[in-house]
Parts: C-alpha cells; structure tokens; sequence
C-alpha cells in the first residue's frame, strides 16, 4: 500500500499556477515557448520533474524568482513526470489551451492561484498525484448579491463585456 503525503505549494499570493503531466524531457523548452508566444509581458518559472535516466528537476523561465521556487516546489512534489508553472503579468485562462495542445502533455491537473496541496502517493518505485487540494470549502450558495459581484467582476477584469 503506497505511504499518502500532503505537499502544500510555496507561491507568492500575486502568482498563478499549472500543474501538470507530461512525458518527455522536450516539456521544459515546448512550455517555455508557448508561455512567451501566447502572452506578451508574461513572466514565468517552470519546472519538469525528469522520471527516467538522471531523474533531475528540469527548469526554465523568465524570471529567476519564479523559476527558483518552481524547481524548489516540483523537488518537493516529487511526481515523475509532473510539471508545474508559476505566473506572472497573465492568468492561467490566457496559456491552458496551448499548454494543453503540447503533444507530449497528458494531463492537467489544476490552474489556480488559490492556496494549493497536492496529494501524493509514494511507493518505493517512486511518487505519483493523486490529486489536489485548491482553495477553501465553499461558504454557501451563492444569492443575488454575489451574483451581481461576480458578473462586476467579470466585466472589471475585462473577460466579459
């Protein structure tokens, strides 16, 4: 029976996050090039947790800060073959679809800027997600109140007219 680990995510609460598997060492230079072609002025670290031969932490990016405590972060996660994206200056919603369409990315498993755990499963072979934790329970339901905020939301932050 694989031993269950709770990791928590160390992220600056203005910064975004991808977490995700993939299967080729190429994801390290495939995610960096579709994160500065989709938005201008994105600032970004990532890192690749390599699951054969080396088995290092891979990372990339534009920004030293983040790149560091990507690679800090997937060390501590530990998950052949998971990937994580810490953002700046641009949101999950602008990069997911062309993250998603690099061919050798199989999975996403959450895009989030909420406090984030991610469940782990650790076996002697090595450690796999489970799953994550993103965020809070809920507090209710939402009434014509937080409906009206959310739709004021939306339109401030410009994704809806």
């Amino acid at each position: 029976m694989p031993d269950l680990k709770l990791v928590k995510v160390n992220k600056p609460d203005d910064v975004n996050i991808i977490l995700g598997q993939s299967h080729f060492i190429k994801t390290v230079e495939d995610l960096y090039e579709v994160l500065v072609n989709n938005v201008p002025g994105i600032k970004f670290g990532l890192a690749f947790a390599e699951s054969s031969g080396a088995c290092k932490i891979r990372s990339e990016g534009n920004d030293a800060e983040l790149k560091t405590l990507a690679a800090q972060n997937l060390l501590e996660i530990g998950a052949g073959h998971s990937f994580l994206v810490l953002l700046r200056n641009a949101y999950p919603i602008n990069v997911l679809n062309a993250v998603k369409s690099i061919p050798e990315v199989c999975n996403i498993y959450c895009a989030t800027a909420n406090p984030l755990s991610i469940v782990i499963a650790e076996t002697p072979e090595g450690r796999g997600i489970l799953g994550v934790i993103d965020g809070t329970r809920p507090k209710g339901i939402e009434n014509e109140s937080d409906i009206n905020w959310r739709k004021d939301f939306l339109r401030k932050t410009g994704y809806k007219l």
